[in-house]
């Protein structure tokens, strides 16, 4: 589980993210928070006194040549070493870098040839940096990252999460934010893609069942017993926990197939008793049984085969949310699209033909 912490100043943002840490870490599904910024460390500063450098011909450009040749050294010759040239570098040694009173007394060369202290035109200070500073969009943002403890999704642990960090993020200052990142800002960027084909999938299916179906009323009624599977969805993912991320939505997907598939071989079964001249009542009730073992084992043989992945934290979501739409859905197809057939094309029961009366009387006897 990743979190962003950003805002306009570091040292604010960092005790933002240590008290962001504390809230996140009450979580007993997490384990401790880590940051991708590195503890702060001490640094020397040397603070230039413009006016005194000014007047003695020194500038700070000088004054940095100077430090960085003290610490860092500085190129005095080259030697060759076979085809390459090796430059010589030249610098203090290491207990007279880490002296801040050698500093302080290193030998500045003036304008009028002089050579000055440059604790005459410096101060020297100790203070705490950020060696690492990570900015997204220019503003310093520090990244809190918590492992999950056992089989959770992060998706799961950020919506428990949620009412949490709202409530932290509602007292941040001005221009401070809090927001999602890692797998599940990345889950919610993938959504896109399948969103943005969803109008073209549609076209193409409708085209396929209207080939099929050659009607718009039965292009209806196929159709609209896939929504319904939706029921079986969230009946499904709600008891179980699971969240209706990325994977969830492709075994949705896969689901309204299913149940237009089903749909449509019990359309096309009622209509091909409908052309032998079956009276439509007789071909509704006698195509729901004809096709109710077949749909109802494939449904039980679908549901079946995705137990084994039903426990497994990525494939776990797909698994409940096509076990619970495919049983939810098939009940759906077998009693409410018959139901919704005879409505749609206004389908009465036939009446029972009256038997005719049987008339009653004595044998006649034959006479001998």
């Amino acid at each position: 589980v990743q979190y962003r912490v950003g805002g306009p100043d570091i040292q604010t943002v960092r005790e933002l993210a240590q008290q962001f840490a504390g809230v996140i870490s009450a979580n007993p599904k997490l384990a401790a928070p880590t940051f991708d910024w590195n503890e702060p460390q001490r640094v020397l500063r040397v603070d230039v006194l413009q006016d005194k450098a000014r007047q003695l011909g020194i500038t700070s450009s000088d004054i940095a040549s100077a430090l960085n040749s003290t610490v860092g050294g500085a190129t005095i010759t080259q030697v060759r070493d076979a085809t390459y040239l090796i430059n010589v570098v030249a610098r203090s040694r290491g207990a007279e870098r880490g002296s801040i009173e050698t500093l302080q007394n290193m030998q500045l060369p003036t304008s009028t040839g002089e050579a000055i202290p440059l604790a005459a035109v410096a101060n020297f200070r100790y203070d705490l940096e950020q060696p690492t500073v990570w900015r997204r969009d220019r503003i310093p943002t520090i990244t809190v990252r918590a492992g999950l403890v056992g089989d959770v999704l992060p998706a799961t642990v950020v919506n428990e999460l949620k009412p949490s960090v709202d409530a932290f993020t509602a007292k941040l200052p001005p221009g401070y934010s809090i927001a999602t990142a890692g797998s599940v800002e990345e889950s919610a960027k993938s959504q896109g893609p399948i969103a943005a084909v969803v109008p073209l999938m549609l076209f193409v299916m409708a085209t396929i069942l209207m080939v099929q179906l050659q009607s718009f009323q039965r292009l209806f009624l196929v159709v609209a017993v896939a929504p319904l599977g939706l029921i079986g969805v969230v009946a499904a993912l709600v008891p179980s926990g699971a969240p209706l991320g990325f994977v969830a939505i492709l075994g949705v997907l896969a689901l309204i197939g299913i149940l237009i598939r089903n749909s449509v071989i019990l359309i096309v079964q009622i209509e091909d008793l409908v052309r032998e001249g079956k009276d439509r009542w007789a071909a509704v009730i006698e195509a729901t049984e004809h096709r109710m073992r077949p749909i109802a084992l494939t449904a039980a043989a679908a549901s079946l085969a995705l137990i084994p992945i039903a426990r497994e934290v990525f494939w776990g979501p797909m698994a409940y949310a096509m076990m619970g739409g495919i049983i939810a859905g098939t009940a759906i197809t077998l009693l409410f699209l018959p139901a919704l057939y005879v409505t749609w094309f206004r389908i009465k029961e036939p009446k029972a033909q009256e038997e005719p009366p049987v008339e009653s009387g004595e044998p006649v006897q034959a006479q001998t």
